[in-house]
């Protein structure tokens, strides 16, 4: 996983500093003795909430504290260049994807930067859309998780139903919620980011891929027109209630006002002190009677890019700070402060024996979920800013009514195949 960064930036910063320094010799030598000084000063963007960017300032501080240079935190801002560094989130992947020159390979910059970035230690869920078609990684997978079932074990209790016991399957927990409606819950289940769970996810675990290697949508099968249409029933039911696109379920289930979610594993981290919630983890359920049984769910999350057109000396301090995500204490650290799953073997093992003693098994359960196969296929319809958008837009079609199940997964698989450009859009949409 390492080659070189681009020569011509490098050898361009050479010569500059080569011809300033023979110019002017004597009087005029202070000038470029600021020059190092200066280039290790270097930008991480985001676009974190508050909470994530306190936590992301206090890594920071750290890596500052450790390697003696000045990283600072600034706002991840659509059209604008990208920073020497950049956390991606998976929502804004698109914005890569349709500008890959503004960006460099991580495998470059650690190979000329002699830092070690040995690729066969990350583990292989973690490697969706972060890898080149050679296989080389072209950014760091972060803040990656897998989606999971969370709900509250108080409101099992209340429904007399088994809080050890979660649904299994999305049959199964029809009957939970009907419990839980009866025994007060308005809101016995919900779901944040929609298009990753319900088409993404469900797709994968019924073993039919919402996109083929081809990059043509594919969502509107028998399996996904079935869900959906469950999913409408229990919304007229006011078994599931959808409150946005994003996230904004994850805030009524940390309010203890909904029973159940489906959203990101990583959000374990976000509910640890839910209010009057005692926390229950469970895999995604499943459709029993699609053939083949249950298959593995997808990772995907923050990545952190490597900006281009930068100087020589900040590809190196980036390149130390990568390293300095790596190693094990501080990946542990990552996953106290966000849930997303650490990157290697080592920090898997460490964590999940942090984790295991606080009775936390969101990583077990998140890990056998993906079962060795979360990095496939590469690109998701949730991170294809345009695609995603119509087919939310059809998903609530269904869900207040207004459309039948197959008729606006049809529309949503035409319209968004018309987005990509029909048949080719995969490769356009491929970065390096």
């Amino acid at each position: 996983m390492s080659h070189c960064i681009r020569p011509l930036a490098v050898a361009a910063t050479l010569l500059l500093a080569c011809s300033v320094v023979q110019a002017k010799p004597a009087k005029q030598a202070a000038k470029p003795a600021a020059a190092p000084a200066a280039s290790s000063e270097f930008e991480l963007a985001h676009n974190l909430g508050p909470l994530g960017e306190d936590r992301l300032q206090a890594l920071v501080d750290r890596f500052n504290k450790e390697s003696g240079n000045t990283l600072k935190l600034v706002r991840l801002e659509k059209g604008e260049k990208p920073a020497t560094l950049n956390l991606v989130r998976r929502h804004d992947m698109s914005d890569v994807l349709s500008q890959p020159k503004q960006f460099v390979p991580l495998h470059e910059v650690m190979a000329k930067a002699g830092e070690t970035l040995n690729f066969g230690e990350l583990s292989a869920d973690l490697r969706a859309g972060a890898l080149d078609a050679k296989g080389r990684l072209v950014a760091l997978p972060v803040i990656y998780s897998t989606p999971v079932l969370f709900y509250n074990k108080n409101a099992f209790r209340k429904a007399k139903l088994d809080p050890e016991q979660p649904p299994k399957t999305w049959f199964e927990m029809q009957g939970m919620l009907d419990k839980l409606q009866d025994a007060g819950y308005a809101c016995p289940y919900t779901s944040s980011w929609p298009v990753w769970v319900h088409i993404d996810n469900v797709s994968a675990i019924s073993g039919v891929p919402a996109m083929t290697e081809k990059g043509q949508l594919t969502f509107n099968g028998l399996p996904q027109v079935k869900h959906v249409a469950m999913m409408s029933t229990w919304t007229k039911a006011n078994y599931f209630k959808l409150f946005g696109r994003r996230n904004e379920a994850s805030a009524k289930f940390n309010d203890g006002e909904c029973a159940m979610i489906t959203t990101d594993s990583r959000e374990h981290a976000d509910f640890r002190d839910a209010k009057g919630v005692e926390l229950g983890v469970a895999p995604l359920p499943y459709h029993d009677d699609v053939y083949g049984g249950r298959q593995s769910s997808l990772a995907d999350g923050a990545s952190l890019w490597v900006g281009a057109a930068r100087p020589a000396a900040q590809y190196k301090q980036a390149a130390k700070f990568v390293a300095f995500m790596l190693s094990p204490e501080i990946q542990v650290e990552m996953v106290r402060a966000y849930g997303g799953l650490p990157l290697t073997a080592a920090a898997r093992a460490a964590a999940r024996s942090k984790l295991l003693k606080d009775d936390d098994k969101t990583l077990e359960i998140a890990y056998a979920s993906l079962n060795g196969n979360g990095s496939k296929p590469a690109v998701r319809v949730a991170n294809i800013d345009p695609v995603r958008i119509v087919t939310n837009e059809e998903l609530e079609a269904v869900w207040s009514d207004k459309k039948p199940s197959k008729a606006a997964l049809d529309a949503a698989v035409h319209r968004g195949n018309v987005v990509l450009g029909a048949k080719p859009g995969l490769k356009k949409a491929q970065p390096f």
